[in-house]
């Protein structure tokens, strides 16, 4: 208030002050602005990264089993006696029939048993008869009064004794007869020899297997498949079967048999597959390709394994779309040398970055290089 009255009244005067006062507020004003901090203006860090893009032809991955053909039933023949193998009347391949002899075995031994006990028979019979003439004698006897019935019954059992023993030996000769019969292998069904597993010369053991007969009839091809695909091949309804030694020959298969346990060698299922409307050409032993029909046929690209992201338990990948990086799951197959193979999770033409996977975040820009996979 006591400027306002020190300061001078006329008009001029009071216009002249007054704009001195507003420069020097404007002043003021400028000097805070300008001392004020100025925010900081943020660039983004564009990371230079390699890359791969996944190609447009990619192969096919199909699961395909080898396997031989077999027959449906198979015989393992073996003599029901022991002895020395004297001849072999079959070659492999060999084409049979129901009755053949097969082999033999030396039946002297054999002959000999037969022998005794057709000359033990003779003997018992013999007895037999004294017996039951002694007792038709002493039956008359006691009939009139002769003799007791204590003598009597003492007839009557040497009788039933002698009838036991004729029938004792009688059984012993018709089993002796029946080994001097197991002295020859016979063909139960008529057939082809697959193997032979012994040489004229050779003693074999009772039930030592010694060749194998496959039936006539139907034939099928037998797999070894790993306990990962077992599950798979229940649901499948045919599969595909072809032959290396006919190459013009493809023909279906339906799953008949599946092992319920794994070989402990190999830790493989044993699979058999019945051939639908087999061709004559097929042979037994061919070498046979059996292709899963019906089963999902998995795209599979091969990428470097600097590529894999381990996000905790999941495989990933980088993705790069827009120059923008994105983490995606994928499904993982064989690991090659350096390399591992992507079975799902990957569409042709998309780009992967191939190294410095862990300096990536989810978003982050990138600058791209690198070639097609």
């Amino acid at each position: 208030m006591q400027l306002l009255k020190w300061l001078p009244k006329t008009p001029k005067q009071k216009l002249y002050y007054g704009l001195s006062l507003l420069v020097i507020g404007v002043g003021i004003v400028g000097i805070v602005l300008y001392n004020k901090p100025q925010p900081k203006v943020v660039t983004e860090e564009i990371t230079a990264v390699q890359t791969a893009v996944i190609g447009s032809s990619l192969p096919k991955q199909e699961y395909t089993y080898s396997g031989a053909v077999r027959g449906r039933y198979e015989s393992q023949l073996a003599f029901q006696v022991s002895g020395k193998v004297i001849k072999r009347n079959v070659e492999l391949g060999s084409t049979v029939h129901a009755g053949d002899v097969l082999m033999q075995i030396d039946s002297k031994d054999l002959q000999q048993l037969v022998n005794s006990n057709s000359a033990q028979v003779y003997s018992v019979e013999a007895n037999l008869k004294l017996a039951e003439t002694n007792l038709a004698r002493f039956q008359k006897l006691y009939d009139h009064g002769v003799v007791s019935r204590a003598v009597l019954d003492q007839y009557q059992t040497a009788y039933d004794v002698a009838l036991g023993q004729t029938r004792q030996a009688s059984a012993q000769l018709s089993a002796g007869e029946n080994q001097l019969n197991y002295s020859s292998l016979y063909a139960d069904h008529s057939g082809v020899i697959s193997s032979i597993n012994v040489e004229a010369g050779q003693v074999v053991g009772a039930g030592q297997p010694v060749l194998t007969i496959v039936q006539d009839g139907e034939r099928e091809v037998e797999i070894s498949v790993p306990e990962n695909r077992i599950e798979e091949l229940r649901k499948l309804p045919q599969v595909n079967v072809s032959f290396w030694a006919l190459p013009n020959v493809t023909t279906g298969g339906a799953i008949r048999e599946i092992a319920p346990m794994a070989d402990p060698l190999t830790r493989t299922y044993k699979v058999r597959i019945s051939l639908v409307n087999p061709s004559p050409e097929i042979k037994l032993g061919m070498t046979a390709s059996v292709t899963l029909a019906g089963s999902e046929v998995q795209i599979a690209a091969t990428i470097p394994l600097s590529a894999i992201y381990q996000n905790g338990d999941i495989p990933c990948v980088w993705v790069v779309t827009d120059d923008t990086v994105a983490l995606r799951p994928v499904k993982t197959g064989n690991f090659g040398n350096g390399t591992i193979q992507i079975v799902g999770g990957l569409q042709q033409g998309e780009r992967i970055v191939t190294a410095g996977v862990h300096k990536l975040r989810e978003g982050q820009k990138v600058k791209l290089g690198g070639d097609s996979l």
